[in-house]
């Protein structure tokens, strides 16, 4: 099967440069796509592969328009990014195998779980007493929503996810550890979608919330308490502790660390594997990384780090003196 690049641009309003009846068979990446593939141009510095690119079109941004149309058919669109993953999800309808819909016959719900219309259960999910789950949300394989957490509408949860484990929280005393009952619950949002093998704990008094639009990637842990604000993007590996609150529209990179107690305001981008050990109030990217080095030059940069006090301590004394 496939689609015309008329068909394509009547779905997704677009300039199209080039026969409409021009026939799709796939999607590719630009350097690699073929006759029959469409293919997309987002980041200026691939630009050098467009002249190459055997791709039957390729959608590019108004910047591009005049080389794409010299090398053939085009798709002019002002975010070309956004205009592809458009075109995925229309592929994927017109195109893909339709999703199994319905309850799985090895799912476990409980009777006092409320299922909104259109929910799908894969196999071997539970959904807890009081859990309540919304309109055309999915739950892939071994899926788990406890007790009393709620998870809105058009949600995709991959294999694996765990809404509403306790939170990690334990009083210590002389004797041992005390376990601190975790009375609260998880609430997603709408349109979240949670990556394979992600955790979200239940809040201990109040409800750990999850607002619109968030996109989790897989293995990631979000501690009990927390709050992550609407259209948020968290990358994979990355651990929230408890209590934390992340904005708006932020950007997590991959295998972040965020310590607990502390809030990170609107549109702040971290960088991946960066350690956030206090507040950030102002957007913008944020960077803590060590680069990598050969063994010998790093653990000379590290002595000297170790160092830093004391040599700024000098300083002032030199300039003291001054």
């Amino acid at each position: 099967m496939a689609l015309t690049l008329g068909e394509i641009v009547a779905a997704i309003p677009g300039e199209l440069h080039g026969d409409p009846a021009v026939a799709i068979e796939g999607l590719a990446p630009l350097e690699s796509a073929g006759p029959g593939q469409l293919a997309f141009l987002s980041n200026p510095r691939y630009r050098p592969q467009l002249a190459a690119s055997r791709a039957a079109c390729v959608i590019v941004g108004p910047a591009v328009r005049d080389a794409a149309v010299a090398r053939g058919a085009c798709i002019v669109a002002e975010d070309p990014y956004a205009y592809f993953a458009r075109v995925t999800q229309l592929w994927k309808r017109t195109q893909g195998r339709p999703a199994p819909g319905g309850i799985h016959p090895s799912a476990v719900i409980d009777p006092e779980a409320v299922l909104g219309e259109g929910v799908a259960i894969g196999p071997h999910c539970v959904v807890e007493r009081g859990a309540r789950i919304g309109a055309g949300t999915v739950l892939k394989a071994r899926v788990h929503v406890a007790e009393d957490c709620s998870i809105g509408a058009r949600c995709i949860l991959h294999p694996g996810v765990v809404i509403g484990a306790d939170g990690f929280g334990f009083a210590p005393t002389a004797e041992g550890m005390v376990k601190i009952e975790q009375l609260g619950a998880v609430r997603i949002g709408d349109d979240v979608e949670i990556g394979a093998n992600s955790c979200i704990d239940r809040g201990a008094l109040a409800d750990t919330v999850i607002e619109d639009g968030v996109k989790i990637d897989n293995l990631v842990q979000i501690g009990h308490n927390c709050r992550v604000g609407r259209h948020t993007v968290i990358s994979g590996c990355t651990g929230v502790a408890g209590s934390a609150t992340i904005g708006a529209h932020c950007m997590i990179g991959g295998a972040a660390m965020i310590l607990g107690h502390i809030t990170i305001g609107d549109r702040v981008h971290i960088s991946g594997g960066t350690f956030v050990s206090k507040s950030i109030s102002k957007p913008g990217l944020y960077t803590a990384i060590f680069p990598i080095d050969d063994n010998a030059s790093w653990e000379k940069n590290a002595a000297t780090l170790r160092q830093l006090h004391t040599l700024r301590e000098r300083i002032k004394a030199l300039e003291k003196k001054l």
